[in-house]
């Protein structure tokens, strides 16, 4: 099996410790501005933390460490979600961690003919 998790981990020394623990651990590096992510943020805790609200919020008054060697970085300013999501399997497929996507033999619109020139002749029921 496989465990994918997404986890605020802003210290260096700790994700090289998971790393060292955890077999085939992939870091995907999530890159996003500061200004990004406090324009995203639904919850507004980025504006209480830059009012002094909250304390110890990574990325203001706590550091955030970038990762120095991770498996694949996502640039969140230039990619879809999809896209995003799209670049981690196939780094997945590429480290032999997932069985590669397949794509169908057909688009939906050519088994929709298939399926119903089978039916007219018979070898399937409605």
């Amino acid at each position: 099996g496989i465990a994918i998790t997404a986890a605020i981990s802003p210290y260096r020394a700790i994700r090289d410790e998971i790393r060292g623990t955890v077999e085939n651990f992939v870091e995907v590096f999530v890159n996003t501005p500061l200004e990004t992510c406090i324009k995203r943020d639904v919850k507004g805790m980025y504006k209480k933390a830059l009012a002094g609200e909250m304390k110890g919020f990574t990325g203001v008054d706590d550091p955030y460490e970038a990762p120095v060697r991770p498996e694949l970085i996502i640039e969140t300013e230039t990619e879809t979600p999809e896209q995003s999501a799209a670049r981690i399997l196939g780094k997945l497929e590429q480290l032999g961690l997932v069985e590669p996507a397949h794509e169908p033999a057909y688009t939906p619109e050519e088994a929709e003919k298939i399926r119903a020139r089978l039916e007219k002749l018979g070898y399937i029921e409605q």
